[in-house]
Order: structure tokens, then C-alpha cells, then sequence
């Protein structure tokens, strides 16, 4: 039993050190195919951290890394002088905020002494409109620039009060003073900007004159509902209402039509 014990011991050494070697020589073998069919790169300018909206491009937010040659994005910066300003020159600017480590390319920066502003990162004929909320109408403050909301109008009183949503699947563009998008702590805002179509626009303008505005956060790839009919508080309560009697027709009474005649002298009226 002992022997038998000895030798499955000396077994085991010797599998485990077959694998180790094993292991070193498919290592090697991979190390060199990799150095012999090195993939041809080139340095490209990425962001050093983060840059916000409209902030001009400094050197020190501006690094190099090193891109496959097959797979570089048009519009990519490959020299640092494409970027930072000579002596004397106006800056470029962020034209949206760009995270660290993002590429810089010719759609995310300005040209040279181009003014940036939030009208640059509206789409294609929309328009920037500006919503008053607190912190019960905005989601607690939840709220902050490139979510997508819904925005639910409230209107009237007592039994009359009732609610509707407006518009679906609106992007938020601005929280007070603050348009980037990598801001991630909620806070509470007195007006959100949001982005719309001159139809949405108008619809948007009326009714924060009609009611009070809440917006409701959503998942931007949620499919948009069908148009959501407007409720009131016996909606909500589940309150039937109340028949209405209507009131049997009355009867029209007949028509009397006469005529007036002349005889001898004498006038009379004859029905017929």
C-alpha cells in the first residue's frame, strides 16, 4: 500500500511538471507569432480627461495612444498641432462633452476661435425650450442632461382636476446653467431645457400656460405608447359617475292653421 502511494505521488510530480513545460513552450511559441505579425499602428489624440462642453482644447487635456492603422475613425487627430492653438491663436473647443479617453476628432471639436453653444448640439430643425420645474415636478432632482422624459401636464381643481401627457420621449438637453452630459449627481433645478420640434414647441408653450408641468423619466429605447387619453380624479378613485336621467320627448302640439274669409262683408277665420 505504502509503494503504491509512493509511486502515484512521484506520478503526479511528473504529470504537473509535463504541463508546466508544456505551457512555457505554447507561451513562447504564441509570443513569437504575435511579434513576427505585429498589427501596424498609428498614435492618435485622445482626451487626457474629461472636457466639458465649450471648454477650448489645453495640452494638458490632450494625450497619445496608439490605434490600429485598419481601424481608425474618419476625422481622427494624429498631431498635436491639429489641436492646440500656436502662440497668439484662438483655441478649439469641445463641441460636446468629451469623456476621458474618447478620441478627438473633427466632429467633437470646433474650429478654430468657433464659438460653442448648446444650439450646436440640436438636432437637424429642432429647437432648445426651457421648462420651470421644482424638485416634485422634476423627479427629486434625478433629472440631469441627456436623459429622455416624459412631460405630463396637470390642470384645473377639485373634481375637475385632471392630467395628460403631452409629449413622449423628450431629451433633456440642460439643467439650470449645466449641459453636460457627464454629470451624474442629482440636483435640484428651477428650469430644464429640453429639445423639440416647432410643433412640440407650441404644444409645450400652451400648456405651461394652462397647467403645472412634471416630467417623468423613461428608458430612451422604450418603444413610445399609443397617445394616452387624459384621466381625472374619478379615473383615479375609480369613481363610476352618475347616470344621467334623460327626460322623456314632449309631445310637439299639432300645428293650427287657418285661413281668414270674407263673405258678404262678414270676416271669419276657418281652420283647415
Amino acid at each position: 500500500m505504502r509503494l503504491s502511494s509512493i509511486l502515484l505521488v512521484l506520478i503526479g510530480f511528473g504529470v504537473a511538471g509535463g504541463s508546466v513545460y508544456a505551457a512555457r513552450d505554447y507561451i513562447e511559441i504564441q509570443a513569437k507569432a504575435g511579434a513576427d505579425g505585429a498589427m501596424a499602428t498609428v498614435a492618435v489624440l485622445v482626451a487626457a480627461r474629461d472636457i466639458p462642453l465649450g471648454q477650448p482644447i489645453e495640452p494638458h487635456m490632450v494625450a497619445t495612444q496608439s490605434w490600429p492603422v485598419d481601424s481608425v475613425p474618419p476625422g481622427v487627430f494624429t498631431d498635436a498641432a491639429m489641436v492646440l492653438p500656436a502662440p497668439g491663436e484662438e483655441p478649439r473647443r469641445a463641441m460636446r462633452a468629451i469623456a476621458q479617453g474618447e478620441l478627438l476628432t473633427a466632429a467633437r471639436v470646433s474650429d478654430w476661435g468657433e464659438k460653442v453653444t448648446i444650439a450646436q448640439t440640436l438636432a437637424e430643425g429642432a429647437r432648445a425650450m426651457a421648462i420651470n420645474v421644482d424638485a416634485q415636478t422634476a423627479v427629486g432632482g434625478f433629472v440631469t442632461p441627456g436623459d429622455s422624459v416624459d412631460v405630463v401636464m396637470t390642470q384645473g381643481n377639485g373634481d375637475m382636476l385632471r392630467a395628460v401627457t403631452i409629449l413622449q420621449n423628450i431629451r433633456v438637453i440642460g439643467v439650470d446653467q449645466d449641459s453636460s452630459e457627464e454629470t451624474d449627481s442629482p440636483a435640484i433645478a428651477r428650469t430644464v431645457t429640453v429639445e423639440v420640434t416647432p410643433d412640440q414647441g407650441q404644444r409645450l408653450a400652451l400648456a405651461q400656460q394652462a397647467g403645472t408641468l412634471s416630467l417623468s423619466l423613461r428608458d430612451p429605447d422604450a418603444a413610445v405608447d399609443a397617445i394616452l387619453p387624459a384621466i381625472n380624479l374619478n379615473d383615479l378613485l375609480m369613481i363610476e359617475p352618475e347616470p344621467v336621467e334623460v327626460a322623456a320627448p314632449v309631445e310637439a302640439a299639432p300645428v293650427r292653421r287657418s285661413i281668414t274669409v270674407r263673405r258678404a262683408g262678414v270676416v271669419s277665420n276657418e281652420d283647415y
